[in-house]
């Protein structure tokens, strides 16, 4: 779990009229690692580099919360060019043609605003964003177990 409360991030255009000093706000978002990955590439200062898929969950409905949150714990999202790792981004354009963010809302639930029922949604991850997850599988770490 990350709890670690945010400051408004603010759009220039949008937020024009919002309070430019509110202080930061609750925010946690739980998250579980499906799978880790190890390449044999030194992208950064080790000699391997390692990546996880990750399920996430926010608790809290802040303006870019799981970029925010994870890059609070130096978890950066892939392809995320404001709160992400440049020299990651750079490697997954050039090795794996990942041209975008790697996120995806599998899933989302809500209450319709009219009929109160609660709304569950489901969506498969796009290609693209499978097609990095099929070249990382070779690389796949097996799974840590519980002692």
């Amino acid at each position: 779990m990350i709890d670690h409360p945010l400051t408004e991030e603010l759009d220039k255009l949008t937020d024009a009229q919002a309070d430019q000093h509110k202080p930061a706000q609750p925010a946690v978002s739980h998250y579980r690692r499906l799978m880790s990955f190890e390449l044999p590439y030194a992208v950064d200062r080790y000699p391997t580099s390692r990546y996880s898929l990750m399920e996430l969950c926010p608790k809290t409905g802040r303006k870019h919360q799981l970029r925010r949150h994870l890059k609070h714990i130096s978890h950066h999202l892939i392809g995320d060019t404001t709160h992400g790792n440049g020299k990651h981004n750079r490697f997954f354009r050039e090795q794996f043609a990942c041209q975008r963010l790697l996120l995806h809302a599998a899933s989302l639930e809500c209450v319709h605003p009219h009929s109160h029922a609660a709304l569950k949604l489901a969506a498969s991850p796009p290609e693209d964003f499978s097609q990095v997850v099929r070249l990382l599988l070779p690389f796949q770490e097996p799974p840590i177990t519980s002692v």
